[in-house]
C-alpha cells in the first residue's frame, strides 16, 4: 500500500510532467522516463524531489493524455463561460487536467481527497486566486461525475434515530 505522501508526490510529478509536455512538446513516454530517471526521489540543483508511487504517477500521466478529450470537456464545462481551458495558464491547465482525470477515472480515490490534493499542488505553484479556482472547478466536476459520493458527503454522517 502506498503512503499518502508518495501519492501526493506522484500527483505533483504528474502535473510537472504534463506541464513539460505542454510547453516543450514532449511525448508521454519521454516525459515519464525522464521524470522517473532524473526527478522523482532525487535532488536536482539543490532541490529535493520526494519519492513517489511510480505506478500512480504513470497512471495519472498516461490516463490524462489518453483521456484528454473527455478530461478537457469536463474542465471546459466547469470553467466560467467564455474562458476555455485553452486560455488557462499552462501549470494551472496541467493541474486541472490531472485532477479531472482522477475524479472521472480513478473512482478508488475519494473525490474530496483528489480535490484537496490538487488544491495543495496549486499552492505549490501559485499564491493568488488559482488554488481557489482549482477547488471550484474540481468541485464542480466531482458533483457531475460523482454525484452520489458528493451528495453523501454533503449530508454528513448519519445519526441513529430513536
Amino acid at each position: 500500500m502506498a503512503k499518502p505522501a508518495e501519492r501526493s508526490a506522484a500527483r505533483l510529478a504528474a502535473v510537472q510532467a504534463l506541464y513539460q509536455m505542454d510547453v516543450a512538446g514532449k511525448g508521454v513516454l519521454d516525459a515519464m522516463a525522464e521524470f522517473e530517471a532524473f526527478w522523482i526521489g532525487r535532488e536536482v540543483e539543490g532541490v529535493s524531489f520526494k519519492p513517489a508511487e511510480n505506478r500512480f504517477f504513470r497512471d495519472i500521466l498516461r490516463g490524462t493524455v489518453s483521456e484528454q478529450v473527455a478530461v478537457d470537456q469536463l474542465v471546459d464545462k466547469a470553467l466560467a463561460t467564455g474562458w476555455p481551458l485553452a486560455r488557462v495558464e499552462a501549470v494551472l491547465r496541467a493541474i486541472l487536467r490531472a485532477g479531472a482525470y482522477e475524479l472521472r477515472f480513478r473512482k478508488d480515490v475519494p473525490a474530496r481527497v483528489a480535490i484537496s490534493e490538487y488544491v495543495d499542488v496549486a499552492h505549490d505553484f501559485h499564491s493568488g486566486d488559482e488554488p481557489g479556482l482549482v477547488n471550484a472547478v474540481l468541485d464542480a466536476i466531482a458533483r457531475e461525475v460523482r454525484e452520489d459520493e458528493m451528495k453523501d458527503r454533503a449530508r454528513g454522517p448519519s445519526r441513529p434515530r430513536g
